[in-house]
């Protein structure tokens, strides 16, 4: 006699969003198990920028205001900011590069639709993927930080999933921009924009530092967001305002995975 599963009304619905997108991500995790070295590069290149400008500028110039809490100090100021920068590179790396190798050289898309695995399980089996490692490494970051002694709230434990929402936006923006790259030359245009993003986001200073225009021109980045998301639980100043950003990393996301996906999907078509 045939056994009836019970299968919740949830995962009901979850299924056929999601697809076959995790065996993408399985796949992902497979080909990319040996390369420890590229994540352990994405957490390596913040400390640095913490070491040599969180620390070593801020010995110089002592306690500034406008940092955000009065006993906050320069490197914890810079800290979160930098591990919303890993997330950020981690993210972008995944999918702005590695699918355009795959979809225009690699052809590794085209052999994936010869099995039941659909464009868009592709493209959020890819996005996926990349927020997985946007939170690994600014999870290991932010060990980094905690062995220097530069966390001190308990709050600070929520920049891990903050992280990965931080690496879900960036990596769904970065997939739609895969699929608008020509060549390899294009890739310069992404690290124009990632670039000048990273120095200005309120990064190494406060926002107020800025005149009118540019502060408002400031938080229309999405790296801002995701520094202010960090750096609240980073330093224990949760609020509703932290919501903000949240809400703003999540429409990101959502629009670059409803444009990009459709772009995917011709594109493997064509």
């Amino acid at each position: 006699m045939a056994t009836a599963t019970a299968t919740s009304p949830a995962t009901a619905a979850i299924r056929p969003a999601l697809g076959l997108a995790h065996t993408v991500v399985a796949r992902n995790l497979m080909v990319h198990r040996r390369e420890w070295s590229v994540v352990a590069f994405g957490v390596l290149e913040p400390v640095l920028y913490l070491l040599s400008i969180g620390v070593g500028v801020g010995r110089m110039t002592g306690h500034l205001t406008g940092l955000g809490p009065p006993d906050v100090t320069y490197p914890q100021y810079v800290a979160p900011a930098l591990m919303a920068m890993a997330a950020m590179n981690g993210a972008t790396n995944s999918t702005v590069f590695v699918t355009f190798t795959r979809l225009r050289f690699e052809n590794t898309y085209q052999i994936m639709l010869t099995t039941p695995v659909t464009a868009r399980d592709i493209a959020l089996g890819e996005v996926a993927s990349a927020a997985l490692r946007g939170g690994v490494e600014g999870t290991g970051f932010l060990a980094v930080t905690a062995a220097f002694g530069l966390v001190h709230s308990p709050w600070a434990l929520l920049a891990i999933p903050g992280s990965v929402l931080v690496g879900f936006a960036f990596a769904s923006l970065g997939l739609l921009t895969a699929t608008y790259l020509r060549d390899w030359q294009d890739l310069q245009a992404v690290q124009l924009v990632l670039l000048p993003m990273f120095l200005f986001a309120t990064t190494f200073y406060p926002l107020s530092v800025y005149p009118g225009a540019v502060q408002a021109l400031v938080r229309c980045l999405p790296l801002y967001h995701a520094i202010n998301l960090l750096r609240d639980s980073f330093l224990g100043t949760v609020d509703p305002a932290t919501l903000l950003p949240v809400a703003y990393l999540l429409a990101a996301g959502a629009l670059g995975l409803a444009f990009g996906i459709p772009r995917l999907e011709r594109k493997l078509a064509g």
